[in-house]
C-alpha cells in the first residue's frame, strides 16, 4: 500500500487528514476532476534538479513550473526537470509520478508555490494514482517546512 509511509508519518504527528480514493488518474488535472477537488487546492509534485540536487517543486494542479523563476529564487546555475529514471529509486514506496510532496521524508528540499499557502486545505497524491490525502495546509507547512516561493506560471 503506497500511502502507508505518509499516513504513518501524519498519524505519528497527530495530523487530521482524510483519504479520497478515486479511479486511476495520471495528470494533476485528471486527479482534481476524479477526486472532486478544485485544481488550485490539489498540490502536484514536480521533480526537479537544482544544480544536480533532486528537489520537489510543489504547485497547484493548474500551474506549470517556471524554471527560470526557480533558478533565480534558488541562485542556482542550472535547474531542470528530472527524468523518471533519475528519481524512481528515491521513492520505492510510491508509484512513479504519484509522490507526496513530503521531501522531508525523502531527504530533499521542497519549494511550494505561494498560491498553495493561501489555501486552508490541500490535497495531494498519496503515493498511488488512485488515492489522495487532504489535510490542512498549515499542518503540511509545519511538518515539511518548505520554502514558499513564486515558482510557476498558470
Amino acid at each position: 500500500m503506497p500511502a502507508k509511509k505518509i499516513k504513518e508519518f501524519l498519524d505519528n504527528h497527530q495530523v487530521k487528514y482524510i483519504t479520497v480514493t478515486h479511479s486511476p488518474a495520471y495528470t494533476a488535472q485528471q486527479i482534481a476532476q476524479a477526486a472532486h477537488i478544485p485544481a488550485k487546492e490539489l498540490a502536484k509534485t514536480v521533480m526537479v534538479k537544482i544544480d544536480g540536487n533532486m528537489s520537489m517543486a510543489v504547485l497547484p494542479a493548474d500551474h506549470k513550473v517556471d524554471f527560470d523563476l526557480l533558478k533565480h529564487i534558488t541562485g542556482a546555475d542550472k535547474v531542470e526537470l528530472a527524468s523518471e529514471q533519475e528519481f524512481r529509486a528515491l521513492f520505492p514506496d510510491c508509484e512513479v509520478g504519484a509522490m507526496p510532496p513530503f521531501g522531508n521524508l525523502y531527504e530533499m528540499e521542497v519549494y511550494v508555490h505561494e498560491a498553495l499557502a493561501e489555501d486552508e486545505e490541500i490535497g495531494f497524491n498519496a503515493g498511488s494514482h488512485s488515492e489522495i490525502i487532504k489535510m490542512a495546509y498549515k499542518d503540511f507547512e509545519r511538518l515539511v517546512k518548505p520554502k514558499i516561493v513564486d515558482i510557476s506560471i498558470k
